[in-house]
């Protein structure tokens, strides 16, 4: 049974999947990846075989998930699979990093059971090839929505840096150009002296301010929707 194969080969499972990691350039197993990542799945791939052997549908879902997922039941493989495509993505791999961490076990597991000359039956196929489609999923999922809300962070700190340096240049100008106006009508100066071309100044530099932020926004909004 594969059950058995899964728990006789754990670390040999382990190891070969640690290999085929290392053969990919700037890839390292951390810890973290460890705890949640192959080892984990392993041992829950497992319970979820022992779950059926033993007549327990129930038992096995809640470990590993229903075919094509159920995203109002998470199952304990989809958690650490979602904390699986988070921390890789924090380490600054890409999606397929994800997707290949899965594939490595999947082969390791077909290689060394043909190496032991381990029948397993369709059933448990089925059972392995749900539980990997479920972690991909679940993984590649929390990576994406992690990328994206890390893209959105980044591009919200960026047009706040702009509003703000915005804001400083409107005041700034502004400012200007009320003491030169207060200037004007205290001195009772006349508008084409230097007070007088100040204000112009500032009003001039307003204005430009005021429109390029105009023709950003439209820029922005003129902007396709990726989708």
């Amino acid at each position: 049974m594969m059950s058995g194969f899964l728990a006789n080969n754990h670390d040999e499972l382990v190891a070969r999947c640690k290999t085929k990691v290392a053969m990919r350039p700037h890839r390292a197993a951390t810890p973290e990846q460890l705890s949640n990542g192959v080892p984990l799945f392993i041992a829950q791939l497992q319970r979820t075989l022992e779950a059926e052997e033993q007549d327990s549908p129930g038992e096995s879902l809640k470990i590993s998930g229903r075919s094509g997922g159920d995203a109002l039941a998470v199952s304990e493989m989809g958690v650490s699979a979602t904390a699986h495509g988070k921390e890789l993505l924090k380490l600054g791999f890409s999606v397929d990093q994800v997707v290949h961490d899965y594939g490595d076990l999947c082969q390791a597991i077909t290689d060394l059971a043909f190496e032991r000359d381990a029948p397993f039956s369709i059933d448990e196929f089925r059972t392995l090839n749900r539980c990997l489609d479920n972690a991909i999923a679940s993984a590649v999922s929390a990576f994406s929505s992690q990328r994206d809300a890390s893209i959105a962070d980044k591009q919200e700190a960026e047009v706040n840096e702009r509003v703000g340096a915005l804001v400083h240049e409107l005041k700034s100008s502004l400012a200007t150009a009320m003491y030169a106006a207060s200037a004007l009508e205290l001195g009772n100066l006349p508008m084409s002296g230097s007070t007088g071309s100040v204000l112009k100044r500032s009003l001039a530099t307003l204005k430009t301010l005021i429109e390029g932020s105009l023709d950003d926004v439209k820029g922005e909004t003129a902007k396709p929707v990726d989708g």
